[in-house]
């Protein structure tokens, strides 16, 4: 299910006179997300942007969002979605671009094998919990509420580093006791008796900044006007699929290869809410890079200014 990127030069491609022809959009398989895949399944990608002379429309997959971002600091992606604490990482070690845009709150759950009774954070203790790398959305807020719960890192709980499907198979095998992923892996997980949910993420963290939409530094100060329309495209496509719950479940589910009923009831049950809007994520993602700055994750504090630029969504939203 999950596509590794291969990239052969360059981010974008432009013919002689420098006019931009092709747009590199990253992403990562979860419904988070859908409304990526929702625009260009529906073909309005393509449609939306040429006018703007775009042609192609590249889409890499990613399993989390650090190699994303790697790949987007190497120039080989112009826009992503992907979580805000990935770009937050990826910011403090020269990646040129900003937010621009909201894709999602919350969404994740902590999922546990069914032998494991759960009544709170302490009973945690002694277990080995799988989550994404360093860096990301679910490592940060996961951590954090360790930490505030009294439990040490590494003694009380071990955190380990895992994309969802190693974790989902990891949680299957009795490799690990739990594990703490972006939706849809948990509603697969109880579908398939692995485990359950017992804490969602807003429960960890309520409304919290969790995926969101960048774009490079070069198409922010050399195309704002393309940037001004990819974001009313990702503003369409989002209030799509908050009318069409059906069809966004059938969208992933068809380009997921993945059952569709389920998917929908992940939907149906989950806690995570899709809004383009980014001003509300803005203190939860500053004090995302605060807690990295606190665990040694970046070397350097970052501010609203630094990771944000919410004038293209103002402008657009007026409209």
């Amino acid at each position: 299910m999950l596509v590794a990127a291969v990239f052969l030069s360059g981010c974008t491609s432009a013919p002689d006179d420098g006019t931009l022809t092709e747009i590199n959009i990253g992403y990562q398989p979860s419904t988070h997300q859908i409304s990526y895949m929702t625009a260009f399944e529906n073909g309005w990608w393509h449609e939306d942007l040429a006018p703007f002379g775009i042609t192609t429309i590249n889409e890499f997959e990613f399993p989390t969002g650090t190699p994303e971002m790697h790949s987007m600091i190497a120039g080989n992606i112009d826009v992503a979605y992907v979580g805000a604490a990935p770009v937050i990482s990826a910011l403090s070690t020269g990646l040129d671009a900003k937010i621009v845009a909201a894709v999602n709150t919350q969404g994740s759950d902590l999922v546990l094998r069914n032998e494991f009774k759960y009544d709170g954070p302490a009973d945690l203790k002694g277990l080995k919990i799988a989550t994404f790398p360093p860096g990301t959305i679910q490592d940060t807020i996961f951590k954090d509420w360790l930490i505030e719960n009294g439990l040490e890192l590494g003694t009380d709980v071990e955190v380990v580093a895992m994309g969802p499907g190693d974790a989902t198979a990891a949680l299957a095998a009795g490799q690990v006791d739990g594990v703490f992923l972006p939706h849809p892996a948990p509603t697969f997980i109880e579908a398939e008796g692995s485990g359950r949910s017992v804490v969602a993420s807003g429960e960890i963290l309520a409304d919290h900044a969790c995926c969101v939409l960048v774009v490079s530094g070069d198409l922010i100060r050399n195309n704002p006007e393309l940037v001004e329309q990819i974001v009313k495209t990702h503003i369409k496509a989002i209030e799509y699929d908050n009318i069409n719950i059906e069809d966004a479940a059938n969208t992933f589910a068809n380009k997921q290869g993945v059952d569709n009923a389920t998917v929908l009831q992940s939907l149906e049950n989950w806690d995570g809410v899709w809004s383009a809007d980014p001003r509300p994520l803005v203190n939860s993602t500053v004090e995302y890079a605060n807690f990295q700055y606190e665990l040694g994750y970046i070397d350097s504090q970052l501010t609203e200014e630094d990771i944000f630029d919410v004038s293209f969504y103002e402008k657009v939203s007026e409209e």
